[in-house]
């Protein structure tokens, strides 16, 4: 959509749609009022259609299927055998197929692993990317819908209720009429300070090769506790019913003295070291300018770093608020 008035390219993998249109802290308000929709057609869409499709995707990843409603928006990994998260993505069963996004690029990747597990299995992944798009809006059990205004309530509810029904998938043909339907249009600066705001990740910008669920906040939305084995549940559960993941997602609020964000994957050290000195404690991830937090950023931060810790990210002070509870799990003591 970027043949929309004002609309101004993004950069990197988000380059396609636009980073906004002309006021990105209007349109996070605009966003937060509950009007306008966001522009995520740059996303890959598959579609994984047959009848053993829900059993087959329940036998795979970290989400209960088998029990999902129709239309119900859920999401979903994929973990390598050491509970490592390798895929993400989110969508919804029409009785006909589940259709689902992921991240720019990714979708090749996740198909390519889908297929090799199918074995007799009745199912069939394709991607559909060129026929779909997707799109945000805060529509259906929005924070704004349910009364919760603030960043620390809107936080509080993404982790329970419907995290992912506000995506759409329109069809690329029909973008245009949904435009004109569903505007104002707002850009991904907005979406994304929103987003970091909530405390939500993003595969590949907010985590790394050694993520686990619990580390981020994907225990609850994107994994299901209460299911038979899938690859990686091993560590799952035992981070859970133990308790302390080794690091854990967190929003920095940073030093707004000079006008730039840190670099994405930037080193993390205590405050105070010399420039390049001083133990690396985590990295950073996405960052933002939110219009009443001032510059932000999401963060993955070694466990045993104290909350009250000012770190360094990038040259940039930064304070901690907790996202993931450092404490997080059961915490069941093995009895002898």
């Amino acid at each position: 959509m970027l043949n929309l008035p004002g609309a101004v390219a993004g950069d990197g993998i988000d380059a396609p749609v636009a980073a906004h249109y002309g006021s990105f802290n209007g349109e996070q308000r605009t966003l937060e009022s509950g009007e306008g929709f966001v522009d995520l057609s740059h996303r890959d869409v598959l579609r994984i259609s047959g009848p053993d499709r829900l059993t087959w995707l329940h036998s795979l990843t970290t989400q209960h299927f088998t029990d999902l409603e129709p239309k119900a928006w859920t999401g979903a990994l994929v973990l390598s055998p050491n509970g490592h998260v390798e895929h993400a993505f989110y969508g919804y069963d029409d009785g006909e197929a589940f259709t689902a996004h992921t991240e720019p690029g990714q979708a090749a990747a996740l198909i390519d692993f889908l297929l090799k597990m199918r074995f007799m299995m009745r199912v069939e992944v394709d991607d559909v990317t060129d026929e779909l798009a997707v799109t945000w809006r805060p529509r259906e059990n929005s924070a704004v819908e349910e009364g919760r205004t603030s960043v620390v309530e809107q936080r509080a509810s993404a982790s329970v209720s419907r995290p992912y029904a506000n995506y759409e998938l329109v069809p690329r043909d029909q973008l245009e009429q949904y435009a004109e339907a569903a505007g104002p249009a707002c850009g991904l600066w907005a979406f994304e300070a929103l987003r970091i705001a909530r405390g939500e990740p993003r595969l590949g910008l907010d985590t790394d090769h050694r993520t686990i669920p619990n580390e981020v906040g994907w225990i609850g939305p994107a994994v299901h506790l209460d299911k038979g084995c899938y690859r990686g549940q091993e560590t799952v559960a035992r981070v859970h019913t133990l308790g302390r993941p080794p690091r854990r997602l967190t929003l920095l609020h940073l030093d707004g003295s000079e006008n730039r964000l840190p670099e994405r994957g930037s080193e993390l050290r205590i405050a105070g070291s010399a420039p390049g000195e001083g133990k690396v404690v985590g990295f950073v991830g996405t960052s933002a300018r939110h219009h009443e937090l001032g510059p932000i950023a999401l963060a993955m931060v070694k466990r045993n770093v104290a909350l009250e810790e000012t770190l360094d990210a990038d040259g940039l002070r930064a304070a901690q608020e907790v996202v993931v509870d450092p404490e997080v799990g059961l915490h069941v003591k093995p009895r002898r």
